[in-house]
């Protein structure tokens, strides 16, 4: 089945501070989430803040993805290109929009928003001085959220009849 022109243009960058936690797991949760509702967008994660330059997410970030069967790459930081390469930019929480909003070239084409936003505006806690189970709760919001901001760029998936 062809894609529309549409679903071809979108592109998502998922961003938090350090690129270790939420950004990386909230990408490979959001590319998964698209794939087994049929989109092929792509997805990307960075960090506002260079802490974790080059380092590989977080060992609790790493085993709650392996649980879903999810990969993760290592840190990268935002970069001004972003701003335009990508359609959609999603904040894990207001510091993070609030610096973005900040840095974003006045020309950019990219919507940056709260990833929240689609769903109940609440930002995605940081799990990282917290137990592993802050990260299931991270993983479960992302799954949540993606969902909730596929349903606002695409619709809402059309029910399957139970035969």
């Amino acid at each position: 089945m062809a894609k529309s022109n549409a679903e071809n243009s979108v592109s998502v960058l998922v961003v938090c501070l350090g690129n270790i936690c939420r950004s990386p797991m909230g990408e490979a949760v959001l590319r998964e989430v698209a794939k087994s509702r049929g989109h092929d967008i792509e997805v990307d994660s960075c960090g506002t803040g260079a802490y974790h330059c080059g380092e590989d997410p977080d060992e609790r970030t790493v085993a709650t993805c392996r649980k879903a069967g999810l990969c993760l790459h290592p840190f990268r930081p935002l970069e001004r290109e972003d701003f335009d390469k990508f359609t959609h930019i999603l904040a894990a929480d207001t510091n993070n929009l609030r610096n973005l909003q900040s840095i974003a070239p006045k020309n950019s084409s990219a919507e940056v928003r709260l990833w929240g936003s689609y769903l109940d505006d609440k930002p995605i806690p940081d799990p990282y001085y917290g137990s592993s189970g802050g990260f299931e709760r991270v993983y479960e919001q992302c799954v949540r959220l993606s969902n909730a901001f596929l349903d606002d760029v695409f619709g809402k998936p059309k029910p399957t009849s139970g035969l």
